[in-house]
């Protein structure tokens, strides 16, 4: 409950200056000179010192207000700005006032409700940075291939050629919404194929020698840095997500009974449902981590506080304190090492893509179930942590599934 009431509000006089009346959290009451009283939130996103409009008083009354910035504190620990959102918010309940590319973009961007709190800040800063301040103010249907292109170009001038990449794909995005609402007649961009300086393939850095990998494991057991930091880098070689999964990763999503982490659709690359089966070892780590994050949200909270997710060269910082190099092994790398040593000790090729949470691209075989192959996944992780260990310890390296 906040300090201020609907008696004391309604007693308040303007003065020779304006007023700031808090009611905790941020939340405050301004008043005018002239005796204008409007709601305000102050909050901090991005590093920056932001304040968000919540309406004026008595239109907005206290208990309303209230409402709105709890509304708006959630908005904010799931990593959305609250005042970029009122924005799109405002867009998707308005008619289009005009056929700007600007108004169509914020409006293809509100109905994109399956994306992640993170994915959503990318595709945010691409729009503001990268295509509105060139393409925002043009109708939309005048804009050509060639405009689309310069802007292209500006990105690739600056090294950053995957991200040309998606800002092409962003505008064409938007021009496919605009095809739906009879904007446009076609997609522009489609005229880009092969246009664009092609991406290198670029692979995550991993051990995969045996001997090497027992080097990192010792390495990453006795890591002098934060607990968190270190149980995030030992879950990981465990467990093998991606790092925005681990990352993101909630107390919630953790089952011990059933020994498994649930990840759900809007976390997964693919958005599909996902079963991490946990080890022994994993819930050991999980267990060690628990006093000091566990009536938290997130399991490998940042340093911020425990609403707050560690970011992400956390971990990729960690291995380069334990000297390895970034062409030797990165948090991703994990991945690249479970699947090449799982794949050499002869597991399943199907249980191994599955575990990594790879998706096959070919529509026939898409139906997808992701408890499959559960029996096979959950002995192939225990295997797994127990075949790091014996590395780990310098023991002799054996066939963990033929032992299993």
């Amino acid at each position: 409950m906040g300090t201020l009431t609907d008696k004391g509000i309604k007693s308040i006089k303007p003065g020779l200056k304006p007023q700031k009346l808090f009611d905790g959290g941020g939340l405050y009451l301004y008043v005018t000179t002239k005796g204008q009283k409007y709601w305000r939130y102050n909050y901090r996103y991005q590093k920056k010192q932001k304040t968000l409009s919540l309406g004026v008083y008595p239109a907005v009354t206290l208990k309303e207000a209230r409402l709105k910035h709890q509304d708006a504190k959630k908005n904010l620990a799931e990593g959305e700005d609250p005042g970029f959102k009122k924005k799109i918010d405002k867009a998707m309940k308005t008619e289009l006032a005009d056929n700007s590319f600007e108004a169509v973009a914020w409006l293809w961007f509100g109905k994109q409700k399956k994306w992640s709190a993170n994915y959503r800040i990318k595709q945010k800063t691409r729009l503001t940075k990268d295509i509105l301040p060139y393409l925002g103010d043009r109708s939309i249907d005048r804009i050509t291939a060639k405009e689309i292109l310069i802007v292209c170009r500006r990105v690739e001038a600056r090294g950053a050629i995957e991200t040309a990449h998606r800002i092409k794909r962003i505008c064409s995005q938007v021009f496919q919404y605009a095809l739906g609402l009879d904007l446009v007649d076609s997609d522009p961009g489609r005229d880009l194929r092969n246009v664009l300086t092609p991406i290198e393939t670029k692979h995550m850095a991993a051990l995969t020698v045996p001997k090497e990998v027992g080097g990192l494991m010792r390495a990453i057991h006795g890591f002098t840095g934060t607990a968190v930091v270190r149980a995030a880098l030992i879950f990981s070689a465990y467990t093998f997500p991606r790092p925005t999964e681990i990352r993101h990763a909630e107390w919630s999503e953790i089952d011990l009974n059933e020994k498994l982490w649930r990840l759900p659709p809007e976390k997964m690359k693919e958005r599909r449902r996902h079963l991490v089966p946990l080890s022994r070892q994993a819930i050991e780590t999980l267990q060690e981590i628990h006093p000091l994050t566990g009536d938290g949200q997130y399991i490998f909270p940042g340093m911020r506080g425990k609403g707050s997710v560690i970011s992400e060269n956390t971990v990729n910082a960690a291995l380069r304190r334990l000297g390895f190099s970034q062409t030797e092994h990165t948090h991703h790398g994990f991945r690249a090492t479970a699947s090449t040593l799982l794949h050499e000790q002869g597991w399943d090729s199907e249980v191994v893509e599955m575990q990594l949470s790879h998706v096959d691209g070919n529509d026939s075989r898409r139906s997808y179930n992701h408890a499959k192959y559960l029996s096979q996944r959950t002995k192939m992780m225990q295997g797994w942590a127990d075949y790091l260990d014996g590395l780990k310890v310098g023991g002799e390296i054996i066939n963990f599934k033929k032992k299993a």
